[in-house]
Order: structure tokens, then C-alpha cells, then sequence
């Protein structure tokens, strides 16, 4: 891939203020555009190809409407046992949640796109894994910590960046901040053959 020269706009296709944060820590001046998608699994897809379907949709439609950007479009997809656990919405489905996950393993795929509208290359994809075992603890705490925190615009209902990581046992991936949504290991790769510096070199 051969960029050109000069800067490039850097969009993060993405309402979450998480991922938002995230990709502040770098530095870079951007944007954040929420993408329109449709983000229903298809029937039969895999919980990783939801992930990187969506994250690579979500950079192809803000790039459609930005010519020349680079589009960074990320997507994290829960899963206990291979089946997708998606946001909890309320209490009492947090709750459940936390009572079906606790004392056993779940698997976060967060998938990352990044759309170089500058060339004609195809867009840098992939998938980051973690593996979280979360701790069996009794209804009570994982109700208290509901009512404390209010996760439920988190996958797997809980913040591992906030009080949520009492509730985990142990973390293993190769990138931690995929965890919160945004591979920053991952992205800083990306981002370095797509010609972006971020050390003034």
C-alpha cells in the first residue's frame, strides 16, 4: 500500500464512547461518524464473521460518504459456549447474563477494519480474541454491581475499564484494549502501513 503524502482525515466509524476514548490515547486528531447499519446477525454466521461483517460494513459506509478518509470501522461480538451474547439492554437481562457467565469462560471477538479511501487497495481486517473467565460469585454482588455501574450498553454486562473488572477472574489476549472495544495494538499496525507515523519519524 503507498499512501499518499499528505495527512490523511482519520474517522472512527462509531458512536461508543468507548471506542472513542480508546483511540484518543494516540494522539491523532479525528473524527467519530455513527455508521447506519442494520447489526443483526445473519442466520448461520459465526460469531466472528458477524464480528468482521460489521466492523468492515461500518468503515465501507461512512468511507462512502467520506472520499479520501481513512475509516476505521470496529465491531465486538460476546460469545459463551459459541453463542453470541449480545447487550443486555436493562437489569434484569444484565443480570442473567452475569448468573449464566460466572465461574466460566467467555470469548470477545472485536473485529477492526481500516478503509483507506486514498488508494485502491482492499481494506486491512482482523480479528482480535480474548478470553475472559469471569468469577462465580453469588447473586447478591452481581446484582450490587448492576445497580452500581449500569452496564447494559456493554456485551457480556460488565466494564472491565470500570468497577467490572471485580467480576473477572482472568483476562488473556494478545491486545487488552480489545476488551473495551478498540484493538489499539491491532490498529497502531494498520494504521503504520496505511503511512501514519505517530512519533514525528
Amino acid at each position: 500500500m503507498i499512501p499518499s503524502s499528505a495527512p490523511a482525515r482519520l474517522i472512527l466509524a462509531s458512536s461508543s464512547a468507548y471506542r472513542r476514548e480508546l483511540l484518543s490515547r494516540l494522539g491523532l486528531p479525528f473524527e467519530a461518524i455513527a455508521p447506519q447499519l442494520d447489526e443483526t446477525p445473519l442466520p448461520g454466521e459465526a460469531p466472528q464473521e458477524t464480528a468482521l461483517r460489521l466492523a468492515r460494513e461500518k468503515a465501507a459506509a461512512v468511507a462512502a460518504l467520506h472520499p479520501g478518509a481513512l475509516v476505521i470501522g470496529s465491531d465486538q461480538v460476546a460469545t459463551l459456549d459459541g453463542l453470541q451474547i449480545g447487550k443486555p439492554g436493562d437489569h434484569a437481562r444484565a443480570l442473567a447474563q452475569l448468573q449464566l457467565m460466572r465461574g466460566r469462560q467467555v470469548v470477545f471477538h472485536t473485529a477492526l477494519c481500516l478503509w483507506d479511501g486514498r488508494t485502491d487497495e482492499p481494506a486491512q481486517v482482523e480479528n482480535v480474541q480474548v478470553f475472559v473467565t469471569f468469577r462465580d460469585l453469588p447473586d447478591e454482588e452481581l446484582d450490587a454491581y448492576l445497580r452500581i455501574e449500569q452496564p447494559y450498553d456493554c456485551a457480556g454486562s460488565a466494564k472491565n475499564e470500570g468497577l467490572g473488572i471485580a467480576l473477572l477472574e482472568r483476562i488473556d489476549s494478545t491486545d487488552p484494549t480489545a476488551l473495551t472495544g478498540l484493538p489499539l495494538i491491532a490498529l497502531t499496525g494498520m494504521l503504520r502501513r496505511a503511512g501514519v507515523r505517530f512519533f514525528g519519524t
